[in-house]
């Protein structure tokens, strides 16, 4: 009887634990995204559909303390990206040749923390979050990550990247419910 209560306890205990997620499949939000070297200060806007397999970026920033303003619309199962400029009135249409990435907590992260954002004394005054971290295998070599996202939802709040070309690029987030997604070219 020991054993059976003991298991069913420990039962209760691994499955408290947070484990890797995914985001919700329709987002909509802005981010910032800032590297160590500066070379790169941005704010997007962005649309998100994981079911269609699309994202729209509308994003200004400075690049090497110059200026720009892009907008693109990635359109993955297409394998299509058109890169959009609306002081030209011109809609460039570009193959897309990258897979496409979902929102998520990979498998292989580990679970560095949970902490309560803001107030826990009252109800509805604190967001729960995880924080995860773990390492990327991409082209250029590998890259580590850090990411803190909702424990109920899975929203992206926060993620520090670090690769040995870019060094550390941190990306803020911000979500809101915005009832408007552009997933068509303009037609100039």
């Amino acid at each position: 009887m020991r054993l059976l209560v003991l298991t069913c306890l420990l039962a209760v205990c691994l499955a408290q634990k947070p484990h890797p997620c995914s985001s919700p499949p329709l987002l909509t939000g802005s981010f910032s995204v800032s590297t160590q070297n500066e070379k790169l200060m941005g704010f997007a806007k962005y649309s998100y559909d994981a079911l269609r397999k699309r994202v729209h970026l509308r994003e200004v920033g400075s690049y090497n303390n110059k200026t720009f303003h892009i907008d693109l619309l990635l359109l993955y199962k297409e394998g299509v990206m058109y890169k959009i400029n609306y002081k030209n009135r011109t809609c460039c249409k570009k193959p897309l040749s990258v897979d496409f990435h979902p929102l998520e907590i990979p498998q292989s992260a580990s679970l560095l923390g949970q902490v309560v954002l803001g107030s826990s004394s009252g109800p509805g005054q604190g967001v729960l979050v995880n924080t995860w971290a773990g390492e990327l295998k991409l082209k250029e070599g590998p890259a580590k990550y850090m990411s803190t996202v909702t424990e109920f939802g899975c929203i992206p709040i926060s993620t520090l990247f670090h690769s040995k070309k870019s060094g550390w690029v941190v990306v803020r987030s911000v979500h809101a419910c915005d009832t408007v997604h552009i997933f068509s070219p303009e037609a100039f």
